[in-house]
């Protein structure tokens, strides 16, 4: 049950499968949601967060091995949610879900997926399986749970082998929004929930919702702008209708060059009539590709919490060199060699070398690939939104 390489036979109690496209079938125990899902299975290194990391709509069309090995163990409640449309269809785990023990657990982790409609898989080697996405990168798969221990072995590897994949993938489409909206969410305070923004005099921030985690409003509201969401496809016209002051370019799921089909021209539009613009991991993709830059789809990805980035280029005075402990979230990264003269790189992985961030000389408009909002370090990064409302005034 524990070895990612096992064969077809099934052991005694399993109720939960994980299948491979290339035939692999790895037995466990389900549980959440019954049924079967299919998409890219990644892994993720943070140990806290995995409410969030579910309803992150990034997570679209994958299913998520957590390598730390006790997930679920806090419950879950109704404020760790990140969006109420889809995100990760599914999640692998080490060790089965116990009784939640947290002051702010409203149920188990258990109900809580099955409501979710998304499956689970416990008592699976995570260390084994996340060693194979590192090696072998990350494979296509179907993961299913059925308490009887009835599945149909080859029928779930035809599936498999038959998604067609992220690559070439819009995603984006299949999460956004349908119409705009005012936003007037607040920060979160213990034993208060979140608050209320203002809406008022403040900068006008037009957010583009590829696929957008609330709490990036949020701290957009924070910092001293009002927002507005509209949805992924919303024209220039329509956008500058709104007098926005500046443009947020939201995270999103899925193949950034799919996206940019309908993006890249609207982008590229609002940089030639110089609008304050700043993106966020897909959003930090399209910007690159709307100023002549390439994306590609990377081994394994990046996904975790504690990926340190550089600051790297001019402009960072006393900080520059300075290390961030950041939050990461993405299978495709902006290729550093594609990069135009008039695009400078401003932050780097440490742990692989790959482009990070990025600013458009003679334009307001800079991007990251990783996500401030998620309160990596746990405050390092959330300069970023105070630097573009800044740039508004």
């Amino acid at each position: 049950m524990a070895d990612p390489a096992s064969s077809l036979a099934q052991p005694p109690g399993a109720t939960g499968v994980l299948v491979l496209a290339d035939g692999t079938v790895i037995w466990g125990r389900g549980f959440g949601a019954h049924g079967s899902a299919v998409g890219e299975v990644c892994f993720n290194t943070a140990m806290t967060g995995y409410q969030e990391v579910m309803t992150d709509p990034s997570y679209a069309a994958q299913i998520v091995t957590f390598t730390f090995p006790h997930i679920g163990n806090v419950g879950a409640n109704p404020e760790d949610i990140e969006s109420r449309v889809e995100g990760a269809v599914g999640c692998v785990v080490r060790e089965e879900v116990t009784e939640p023990s947290n002051f702010r657990s409203i149920e188990r982790f258990t109900e809580w997926m099955a409501r979710q409609g998304k499956i689970g898989l416990s008592g699976v080697d995570t260390r084994a399986l996340t060693r194979r996405i590192r090696l072998s990168g990350a494979p296509n798969a179907v993961i299913a749970h059925a308490p009887d221990g009835m599945f149909d072995i080859p029928a779930l590897v035809k599936r498999a082998a038959e998604w067609p994949g992220l690559e070439g993938m819009d995603l984006a489409i299949r999460v956004t929004r349908e119409a705009p909206e005012r936003w007037e969410g607040g920060p979160w305070r213990l034993g208060k929930g979140y608050g209320r923004a203002a809406f008022d005099s403040r900068p006008h921030v037009v957010a583009i919702d590829y696929g957008a985690k609330d709490n990036i409003f949020r701290n957009l509201a924070r910092a001293g702008a009002r927002v507005t969401v509209v949805p992924a496809r919303t024209s220039f016209d329509e956008i500058m209708a709104l007098k926005p002051d500046g443009v947020f370019l939201s995270n999103g799921p899925g193949d950034p060059a799919a996206t940019g089909e309908y993006a890249v021209p609207v982008i590229r539009a609002l940089l030639e009539a110089d609008v304050p613009l700043f993106g966020i991991c897909l959003g930090h993709q399209l910007l690159a590709l709307a100023a002549g830059a390439k994306t590609i789809k990377m081994h394994q990805g990046h996904r975790g919490a504690n990926h340190p980035v550089q600051r790297v280029g001019e402009g960072w005075g006393e900080t520059a060199g300075l290390v961030e402990i950041t939050s990461m979230n993405h299978g495709f990264a902006v290729d550093a060699a594609s990069l135009p003269e008039h695009v400078e790189q401003t932050h780097v992985s440490l742990f692989d070398g790959t482009n990070c961030g990025i600013s458009i000389k003679g334009k307001r408009a800079f991007a990251v690939q990783y996500h401030p909002e998620a309160s990596p370090g746990p405050q390092d990064s959330f300069y970023l939104f105070e630097k573009f409302v800044g740039m508004l005034g």
